[in-house]
C-alpha cells in the first residue's frame, strides 16, 4: 500500500507517472481512467474525477441499457463524481510506474450513489458498525488458465480451448509446476501490490487454479478481490495466456467458485463468534449464540438474495450435484457438500458460503452476506441442527435457485431485501438481471444449432 506522501514523492521523482483511478461496475469490473501522475496529485487526489454515470447502468458489452431509474437517455446520461479512497491506494507491480486507487461514487451533493456496488457494501458495513461489529471476509477465487491467449480464444469463438493442464490438478504439485510461470507471477505481483497472498494450488479441473488472499475487513477484502481479478488477467495476458473466472465455462468441467468466509469482530479487535478453544466439529451447544444467529440469517435469506451471489445466466449452471458446488441450502461442520460450511475454531471460527461463483461482484456478494447475517442476529434466527451427511442426496432441503429467472423471481418477492437495501438498489439490480436474461433469451446458441439443425 502507498500513503499520500509516498505517492506525491514518487510522482515528483518520476517513479510513478500513471494513476489508475477506478470504481467497480455492476459486474465487478473496474472502470475509470488512467490519469497522469502529476495531474492526479494536483487535481484529482483532493477533488476527484468525473465519469459518465452510464457506467453504473450498462451491460457486459458497455451498451447503455434503457429502463434504469438511476440514469437514462431521457436524463442525458450525466456524470458521476468519483472520489478517491486513499486507503485503497497501492502500487501496481505488474505495470511500470503505475499506481491504482479505488473511488467512491458520489452525487453532486456529496452523498454516496446508493446503487454503486461499493456504496451498497459500505451501507451494510455501517449497519454492522452501529451494532458494534467489524465484518471480516476472506474470498477464495477459482479460475481456469488456458494455453490459448485471449486473442486466440476469440479467434476460436471460445470453443475447443486448450486448458494449461491436461488432468485434474487438485493439490497436485507436479501439475501446478507447469503453470508456475503464470501462477507464480500472479502471487508475487499481488503481494507487491498490497494484495497479500497466502498460497496457490491446483483445483478440481484441468488447468484450474486457486490463489488465496489474506482475509481482511470486508471493504478492504472486496478491494483486494477486484484488484486481484484485474491483475490476474493482465499478468496472464503478458505471458500469452488467457484465464476465465466464468462460473461454468464448460459443462463437462468443474465450475469456478467464490467461497466467502465471514466472521464478526468486536470494536476492540476480539473475535465475536467464539472464545478461544471453540471446537471445530462440535455439537449444537458448542456453537455460540451470535454465530448461530448469523448462520440463521444466511440460511433464511440465501434464496431471495441469490442474484447477489449468481448474477448471470451462466452462474446457475455451476450448481450441479457432485461437483463441490452446492445445490441444497444447509449448514454443516466441515462438509463441502453444504451451501454453508463451518470451519475453524476459537478466533478463526467462521462461516464459508459456497454458493457464490467466481463471476460474482464481491461488493454485492459481501453486502448480501452482511445484511443476511445482521438480520439473523437482530431477529435471533435459529439455524436448526447442523446437517450431517451428503447434502446432494437430501430431498427435503430448500434448493439453490436453478436459473437466473428463479433468482429474479426470488428477489422480486423479497420484502427483506427492500428493507435491507432499499427499493432503489433492489430495482436497479432486478433491472440488471432482467436485461441479462432478456439478452440470453433472444440469443441463438451453439447448443440449439447442434440440436435442431437438420442432420444427414
Amino acid at each position: 500500500m502507498m500513503s499520500e506522501a509516498q505517492l506525491v514523492a514518487e510522482v515528483e521523482r518520476g517513479e510513478i507517472d500513471t494513476v489508475i483511478t477506478a470504481f467497480p461496475d455492476l459486474y465487478g469490473r473496474l472502470v475509470g481512467k488512467r490519469i497522469t501522475g502529476h495531474f492526479f496529485v494536483e487535481e484529482i487526489l483532493r477533488g476527484g474525477m468525473h465519469a459518465c454515470n452510464y457506467l453504473l447502468a450498462c451491460d457486459m458489452e458497455m451498451d447503455p441499457t434503457p429502463g434504469y431509474a438511476y440514469t437514462s437517455w431521457a436524463a442525458g446520461y450525466g456524470d458521476v463524481h468519483a472520489v478517491p479512497d486513499l486507503s485503497s491506494l497501492r502500487r501496481v507491480a505488474w505495470q511500470p510506474n503505475t499506481a491504482l486507487v479505488l473511488c467512491d461514487c458520489l452525487e453532486e451533493g456529496g452523498e454516496l450513489v446508493r446503487v454503486a456496488p461499493r456504496s451498497v457494501l459500505k451501507t451494510q458495513l455501517a449497519r454492522a458498525a452501529a451494532a458494534g461489529f467489524e465484518v471480516r471476509i476472506g474470498s477464495e477465487l477459482e479460475f481456469f488458465l488456458f494455453s490459448d491467449s485471449y486473442a486466440e480464444a476469440r479467434e476460436k469463438d471460445y470453443s475447443k480451448l486448450a486448458t494449461s493442464g491436461r488432468y485434474v490438478e487438485d493439490y497436485h504439485v507436479l501439475s501446478s509446476t507447469f503453470a508456475e510461470p503464470v501462477i507464480g507471477a500472479i502471487r508475487k505481483q499481488m503481494d507487491a501490490s498490497g494484495v497479500p497472498v497466502e498460497f496457490s494450488k491446483g483445483e478440481w479441473g484441468p488447468g484450474q487454479h486457486e490463489i488465496n488472499l489474506r482475509f481482511a475487513e470486508a471493504l478492504e477484502m472486496a478491494d483486494r478481490h477486484v484488484v486481484y481479478k484485474l491483475g490476474a488477467k493482465e499478468i496472464a495476458d503478458q505471458q500469452g495466456h488467457g484465464l476465465t473466472f466464468m462460473a461454468k465455462w464448460n459443462e463437462e468441467m468443474a465450475g469456478n467458485s467464490l467461497h466467502v468466509h465471514s466472521s464478526l469482530w468486536d470494536t476492540d479487535g476480539a473475535a465475536a463468534f467464539g472464545a478461544p478453544g471453540t471446537p471445530l466439529a462440535g455439537t449444537q451447544a458448542q456453537a455460540p449464540d451470535l454465530f448461530r444467529h448469523w448462520m440463521g440469517g444466511l440460511l433464511e435469506h440465501a434464496r431471495e438474495l441469490s442474484l447477489f451471489f449468481a448474477p448471470t445466466v451462466n452462474s446457475y449452471k455451476r450448481y450441479q450435484p457432485g461437483t463441490f458446488a452446492p445445490t441444497g441450502i444447509a449448514w454443516s461442520w466441515d462438509n463441502r457438500t453444504a451451501g454453508f460450511r463451518v470451519v475453524g475454531h476459537g478466533s478463526s471460527l467462521r462461516v464459508e458460503s459456497r454458493i457464490p461463483g467466481a463471476d460474482a461482484n464481491p461488493y454485492l456478494t459481501f453486502a448480501a452476506v452482511v445484511a443476511a447475517g445482521l438480520d439473523g442476529i437482530e431477529r435471533k434466527i435459529d439455524p436448526g441442527p447442523a446437517f450431517q451427511g451428503d447434502v446432494y442426496q437430501a430431498e427435503d432441503l430448500p434448493h439453490v435457485p436453478h436459473t437466473l429467472g428463479d433468482g429474479i423471481a426470488a428477489l422480486e418477492k423479497s420484502t427483506f431485501a427492500r428493507t435491507a437495501f432499499g427499493d432503489d438498489v433492489v430495482d436497479h439490480l432486478l433491472h440488471f438481471a432482467r436485461t441479462e436474461r432478456g439478452q440470453f433469451d433472444s440469443a441463438v446458441t451453439d447448443w440449439e444449432r447442434r440440436r435442431y439443425f437438420e442432420r444427414v
